[in-house]
């Protein structure tokens, strides 16, 4: 195995890692937008409310999103086994 092997691997890997995280954090992010832009309407600065419907917007995206996440995890997994196999 080269240089250009690991880098290869490594990319991919790191692709993979975007493509799994980017729906989720752009969940959160959304969702902590719109309670922050509530909380400056209302002028409520309580803590609670940010965290909780963040917290159960992820849960619920992590749920709806888990095959996805699972079949880009198991892409990568099969491309990796498939390079041990054939000695790279």
């Amino acid at each position: 195995m080269n240089e250009i092997e690991v880098l290869d691997i490594a990319r991919d890997a790191v692709f993979t890692l975007l493509k799994i995280v980017t729906p989720i954090l752009s969940v959160a992010l959304f969702v902590g937008l719109i309670i922050g832009i509530f909380q400056a309407l209302t002028q409520i600065q309580e803590m609670t409310l940010a965290f909780v419907p963040k917290i159960i917007s992820v849960f619920v995206a992590l749920i709806l999103l888990f095959p996805f996440m699972l079949n880009q995890m198991r892409t990568l997994t099969e491309g990796l086994f498939s390079k041990i196999a054939n000695g790279g």
